[in-house]
């Protein structure tokens, strides 16, 4: 211990990064665009936590940077709930869908954004310009003008005039998405998918030829079926097709030429990933003879260049280790990427210079390094032979040191999704725990992201199984080397790993503490209360319909409350459609009669995931007074920012 520093138990350390710290500094950041006369606009979109959690389009112009749509507007859609893909970009013309009306508007140069379809119950996602007919392509979600009746909404890809009809273009499928012009115009691309796969699973590449009313001729299938997942169909500019499969078991990049299809670079490595979210997109043409990607290797992202005509690939320089997406223009390339050391960014790489230029930052004004925790990338053994993966983030602060052979707790992380993947890249909410002394272990568990489709499908059938047991394979290995306390072990989750934390408490003993983020705690009210796009998912993650009650019953922590014997405290959204707040209020009631502590914290104003800055405040602050006062660390006198109820004496 140095004069500077002074000695205090692990989780009790004095922080400068508080909850408000977090909740300020983190913009989330998403879909990039080019635009302009000459293609080097670029364009963003950043979350205004401030500001109810809105959305806003960004642009940079030369050296300026304008906010194109300020406040009431809000740039998102709600297709498939999960949204993405929610404005296009047309020269200096920009098209949007405004989450609160979900009707398209049309901005142009100085003049205020205008809408231009007619209210309704209809949502689009994924446009693109169809210059030609002036006209967008989108996918359309046509919701049911009464709620009550329960019916599925029906998704077709849909041409809106700009004087707002709509004709539609392709149906008969559960789900489309990712439609792609040709740059001659004459012919569109797509994928569709249909119950009960998810697009991860099996999907389909077609192409059309427009006819001359502007329908589509009959179309043809490409690619894909029900065990190859394509994704991120793309035009080169000399009218090749290119698209992402995983029929080799890796998500790697093809091209349809001359009734043919073939791999352009087979690798154990991901060019994609899962189909969320609209809009993203991971590779890019500065040629037709080169690629610009971004790839996935062991969780870690690559950037290269790819000279289609060899195969060869070129790493280019660059700070960041995740690459969530990136558009390619004139002599440059913009993405958006950060790294153990850099939080979310968009930045710029010239080509010729391989200077990075930043132009926005999720954080703008990052703590002293001295009180930042730096991953490290680990891969252990798990049940039966597996390895699994995750980035362990030790406690660190520069102004104290902890007790001689004491070991800190340590939170788990178990990711959304499940089909997500954690990245190493800065987060102001991991450094908001390491710097007052916990460790954090974010795990990349058996059906993650990122490891090729073997190891996603680890999950087939073994949703609570073998998620949970990657989680606890992880904890016992830091505990084994010295690097956690075991007796203060602690699992967080956010929905999907909402149902992984639950079902880690109720059926095993490992952690002591664990906090749920509107998790999954009974599968069938999840099958009867999910939205289209996941309502068939649990075939997959769990059993097929005709053996799913059984299952569901043996594998729902709702059914065994009376083994969930763990503090915990649960965070739920009351607006949310994904998971509904009766699974949260059931599991807590459960916990009550029992005379297990626990809390509970609704959320006014919320869905499935939180954007409000003071609701971010609110659950951090919760959260740790929460595992504190489980622990013995609070200090008594100071006031209690929630109610626990059953709280030991």
């Amino acid at each position: 211990m140095t004069s500077s520093t002074f000695s205090a138990p692990h989780g009790a350390w004095p922080s400068p990064i508080s909850a408000a710290t977090v909740a300020a500094g983190a913009t989330p950041l998403s879909q990039l665009a080019l635009g302009g006369a000459d293609g080097r606009d670029i364009f963003w979109l950043a979350g205004r936590a401030s500001e109810a959690g809105r959305t806003t389009l960004l642009r940079r112009h030369g050296a300026r940077v304008d906010e194109l749509t300020p406040l009431p507007l809000n740039v998102r859609s709600r297709v498939h709930e999960y949204g993405g893909g929610a404005y296009a970009v047309d020269g200096d013309t920009v098209y949007f869908s405004h989450f609160a009306d979900n009707r398209l508007y049309r901005q142009s140069g100085e003049d205020a954004a205008q809408p231009f379809t007619a209210p309704g119950n209809q949502r689009f996602a994924d446009f693109v310009a169809d210059r030609a007919r002036n006209r967008l392509i989108a996918v359309r979600e046509l919701h049911d003008a009464d709620p009550a009746a329960h019916a599925e909404p029906v998704n077709t890809l849909c041409a809106v005039a700009m004087d707002g009809s709509e004709t539609v273009l392709a149906t008969g499928a559960d789900f489309y998405a990712a439609p792609r012009l040709s740059p001659d115009g004459r012919s569109l691309a797509w994928i569709s998918w249909d119950h009960p796969r998810m697009p991860w699973q099996g999907s389909k590449l077609w192409l059309a030829d427009f006819l001359a009313d502007g329908t589509l001729d009959a179309p043809r299938l490409i690619a894909g079926g029900a065990e190859e997942s394509i994704c991120q169909p793309e035009w080169s500019p000399d009218g090749t097709l290119y698209f992402v499969s995983d029929r080799s078991g890796w998500w790697n990049l093809y091209r349809f030429s001359a009734e043919r299809i073939e791999g352009v670079c087979p690798m154990q490595a991901e060019f994609a990933g899962p189909h969320w979210v609209f809009g993203v997109s991971m590779y890019g043409f500065r040629s037709a003879g080169e690629i610009i990607c971004t790839y996935i290797e062991q969780g870690v992202s690559r950037l290269a260049r790819l000279l289609l005509n060899s195969g060869k690939l070129e790493a280019i320089a660059n700070p960041y280790q995740e690459i969530r997406e990136l558009r390619v223009g004139p002599g440059f390339v913009v993405l958006l990427g950060g790294s153990p050391t850099i939080p979310a960014e968009v930045a710029c790489i010239d080509f010729t210079s391989e200077e990075v230029e930043v132009l926005a930052r999720s954080i703008e004004t990052l703590p002293d390094a001295g009180y930042l925790s730096v991953p490290r990338n680990l891969s252990y053994p798990s049940a039966n032979g597996r390895t699994s993966y995750a980035f362990f983030y030790p406690p660190q602060n520069r102004d104290v040191q902890a007790p001689a052979g004491s070991k800190p707790p340590v939170i788990v992380i178990s990711h959304g999704g499940p089909t997500g993947m954690a990245a190493n890249t800065l987060k102001l909410a991991t450094q908001f725990w390491t710097s007052r002394g916990f460790g954090v272990l974010d795990v990349n568990y058996g059906g993650s992201t990122g490891f090729g489709r073997a190891y996603r499908d680890a999950l087939k059938g073994q949703w609570g199984i073998v998620d949970v047991e990657d989680c606890i394979a992880g904890a016992r290995y830091l505990v084994e080397r010295g690097l956690a306390d075991g007796e203060r072990l602690i699992i967080r989750g956010g929905s999907a790993g909402g149902l992984t934390t639950l079902c880690a408490l109720t059926f095993h003993d490992v952690f002591k503490l664990g906090a749920s983020y509107y998790g999954v705690s009974d599968l069938k009210g999840l099958d009867q209360d999910s939205h289209k796009f996941e309502s068939h998912y649990n075939e997959y993650l769990i059993a097929p319909k005709a053996e799913a009650d059984a299952v569901y019953a043996q594998r729902s922590p709702s059914h065994h409350t009376a083994r969930l014997s763990r503090p915990m405290i649960f965070f739920q959204g009351l607006d949310d459609k994904v998971v509904p707040p009766q699974q949260s209020v059931a599991m807590v009631e459960a916990l009550k009669q029992r005379g297990v502590p626990v809390a509970y914290v609704p959320l006014e104003g919320e869905g499935h995931g939180f954007r409000k800055a003071e609701n971010i405040i609110r659950t951090l602050e919760a959260e740790l007074y929460f595992y504190q006062r489980m622990f013995g660390l609070h200090d008594a006198a100071a006031p209690a920012p929630l109610h626990i109820d059953n709280l030991p004496q």
